[in-house]
């Protein structure tokens, strides 16, 4: 009963829940992403280039023989993720250049001074009329 609890406890932390989050929007993210490196950026590339298409782009090693496929070394592929993997990281880059920024420009930020106790007011009340 003891070892169920501490699994509960560790995984309904607010910690464990917020990196799930960050798992699934970060799978979703690189989703986005090599869509965008495969069907908008490689073509234009390839376009560039002669009308490569990169994804294409392989080296034979043994040709196919009696219904055994052939060995290729598919290094367009390579490329691809190569591409893929700077945008993302270009990306989380940026996000996390914005995120510092703003934590600067919230630390910056002068504190309100503190308001005086009840204590305090009364006894500048007792002060200021002592004055008069």
């Amino acid at each position: 009963m003891g070892m169920l609890k501490e699994f509960k406890d560790f995984a309904v932390k607010g910690n464990m829940v917020d990196m799930a989050v960050g798992i699934i929007i970060g799978a979703a993210f690189g989703k986005i992403v090599s869509s965008l490196v495969k069907d908008v950026i490689m073509p234009a590339v390839g376009v560039l280039v002669g009308g490569v298409n990169f994804s294409d782009l392989a080296i034979t090693l043994k040709e196919a023989q009696d219904g055994v496929a052939a060995v290729t070394i598919k290094y367009g592929a390579f490329i691809q993720t190569v591409i893929d993997f700077l945008i993302v990281a270009m990306a989380i880059f940026v996000a996390v250049k914005v995120i510092n920024s703003m934590k600067k420009k919230e630390e910056e930020k002068p504190a309100e001074p503190a308001k005086p106790s009840n204590e305090e007011v009364l006894l500048g009340e007792i002060r200021d009329l002592l004055k008069k």
